[in-house]
């Protein structure tokens, strides 16, 4: 009883501590406190975090702007991995910025046309495993298909079918590129394609959200709701902020194609 009490007697400062606690960890109990007792006083430190974070936010004025929900991921590790989700949705803006790189560019090269996806009966390809790609000239980009001579139909429609505008002209073996002309049709036609673009990214990212808000749910009967709650607008967080990014990226390159 004597231990439980001196125990005890530590219990206020472990709580009034526990801002500190966030960044730093817990602090240390003394070594004769009962592993069972230590156990508890974490617990209690942890969910007072949790509910001091809820408050924070729920005591907000309508109107007013709310400060980020940033949960300790050492503190919901057993739940959710905070850092995977966010190096997910990093990946589909990665993604965008890549797709706006290659495909979305008044600037023709040979290389626009490396990763055009080919479907043959023995699967999909990028074209430039199929074919070899060089530029004759300015206006125009060849395709050689020597090596698998089977497949220039199928890359041939893979090239018209791209979205890039492209039509594309077959020789034999070879497949010749017209490139357009730049102009402000086809400015405006590669500014609609990056708006499709930028859709189906956050179609993607909003799956991303919507698999991690699942996974935080199913510990409602484990984790309080404060718990839950925290988690799931944290996760918004993330979602809202990797959105923002894709919009710049899209204000961008609109900026960039229509001049």
């Amino acid at each position: 009883m004597a231990v439980a009490l001196r125990c005890f007697r530590h219990l206020p400062s472990l709580l009034c501590r526990s801002s500190f606690t966030m960044r730093w960890g817990l602090p240390q109990a003394p070594a004769a406190c009962p592993a069972l007792l230590l156990d508890g006083c974490r617990q209690s430190v942890h969910q007072m975090q949790l509910t001091r974070q809820l408050a924070t936010k729920k005591a907000k004025g309508k109107g007013q702007s709310q400060a980020r929900v940033n949960i300790s991921a050492a503190l919901v590790e057993d739940i959710i991995n905070l850092e995977e989700t966010n190096e997910d949705m990093q990946a589909v803006v990665e993604a965008l910025k890549e797709d706006f790189s290659r495909n979305l560019s008044v600037r023709t090269s040979p290389g626009v046309l490396d990763h055009i996806i080919v479907v043959t009966k023995d699967g999909k390809f990028p074209l430039n495993q199929l074919g070899q790609i060089s530029q004759k000239s300015p206006q125009l980009i060849i395709v050689n298909m020597t090596n698998f001579p089977e497949s220039t139909a199928a890359a041939t429609k893979a090239i018209r079918e791209s979205g890039m505008n492209l039509n594309p002209e077959v020789d034999g073996t070879l497949i010749r590129v017209p490139i357009p002309k730049v102009t402000r049709e086809h400015r405006e036609s590669l500014a609609k394609l990056a708006k499709q673009s930028t859709n189906k990214s956050k179609e993607a990212l909003r799956k991303v959200r919507s698999k991690s808000v699942n996974q935080v749910k199913k510990f409602k009967s484990k984790v309080s709701e404060d718990t839950i709650w925290l988690l799931e607008k944290q996760i918004q967080q993330m979602a809202d902020s990797a959105a923002a990014e894709m919009d710049k990226l899209l204000a961008a390159k609109t900026k960039e194609l229509l001049g």
